[in-house]
């Protein structure tokens, strides 16, 4: 039973692992390639930002919460009634509704303008306004899981 929850509680760093470190990450590429406006960057970085999004960001969420649940429900009972674990879990749900209704769909469309880019075109005003809520909210989704963090390391009551 103890190697197994270490199993699982290994799949569950890895799984914060990439998702912390994609979120991050391409918030910091996406940050500086805006800051370039040059439309060839900005083309390439956005791509990556949805790419990246469903190579790392998707599978460390889903890595984490299977483990994490596996782990929690397998070995704790009334894991509702445990706040750091309840916090942990509501600050995750609300960085995920984030990212599937705002940003996933707001970097689509950024993608799809970029796309159009061309080397001597200047870039649309709607990218920019795209990218301005992107920074807000993606800035909100990744503040959530940090936070989260400090609730599953430290496990206040």
């Amino acid at each position: 039973m103890e190697n197994s929850y270490l199993i699982l509680k290994s799949i569950h760093i890895f799984g914060v692992i990439l998702l912390m470190g994609n979120i991050i990450v391409t918030a910091w590429w996406k940050f500086n390639a805006d800051k370039t406006k040059d439309p060839r960057v900005i083309k390439f970085a956005q791509r990556q930002v949805t790419l990246t999004d469903f190579v790392f960001t998707a599978p460390g969420a889903l890595l984490a919460v299977l483990a994490g649940d596996s782990m929690s429900y397998g070995f704790m009972s009334n894991t509702w009634d445990i706040q750091w674990l309840t916090w942990g879990r509501s600050l995750f749900i609300a960085s995920g509704v984030i990212w599937v209704t705002i940003l996933i769909p707001t970097q689509i469309k950024q993608a799809r303008l970029a796309r159009n880019f061309s080397d001597t075109k200047s870039i649309p005003t709607e990218y920019w306004k795209l990218s301005k809520r992107w920074n807000i909210f993606g800035a909100l989704a990744v503040i959530l899981p940090l936070i989260n963090i400090y609730w599953m390391v430290f496990k206040p009551v």
